[in-house]
């Protein structure tokens, strides 16, 4: 499969924007290990290859486990994540699912979100979510590939 087009096609201002937005997220607190879990498990249920390569990639830089990484897909099963991380990757889960139930969001995964993380942070969290679905339907339109600089 060949990239309909590049993402150095993108306008500097679409960027600038994209970098706001980043920063919100990246303002409020949250640690930075959940919000990559965040946009690891979105890219992962949105079939985003190259969030998916980059996202693991960058969370391995930081330290990130290979247990974890290795378990994201499968974290409800797995004894790797706190239950504040828990609640984010549900909510993640859920915001980035949005047509498969009628309350897309329901309250006890608001809730359990909600006690873990303040409002500040349950917005930078809730932005992104939205961030990395905006990502990955860019990417997905446009058949954009992880890169093969493996090894």
């Amino acid at each position: 499969m060949q990239a309909r087009i590049t993402n150095t096609a993108v306008s500097p201002e679409l960027q600038q924007a994209v970098n706001l937005l980043y920063k919100s997220a990246h303002s409020a607190g949250v640690p930075n290990a959940t919000l990559e879990l965040v946009h690891l498990r979105a890219s992962q249920i949105n079939g985003c290859s190259p969030c998916v390569d980059a996202g693991a990639r960058a969370m391995r830089k930081a330290g990130e486990t290979d247990d974890r990484l290795f378990a994201v897909a499968a974290w409800r099963e797995t004894p790797y994540f706190t239950d504040a991380e828990r609640s984010a990757l549900a909510l993640a889960e859920a915001a980035t699912r949005l047509a498969d139930k009628a309350d897309a969001v329901p309250d006890d995964i608001w809730d359990a979100a909600a006690k873990h993380f303040s409002e500040a942070e349950l917005s930078a969290i809730v932005l992104w979510i939205a961030t990395t679905n905006f990502f990955n339907r860019i990417n997905a339109t446009t058949r954009q590939q992880a890169p093969q600089n493996w090894g």
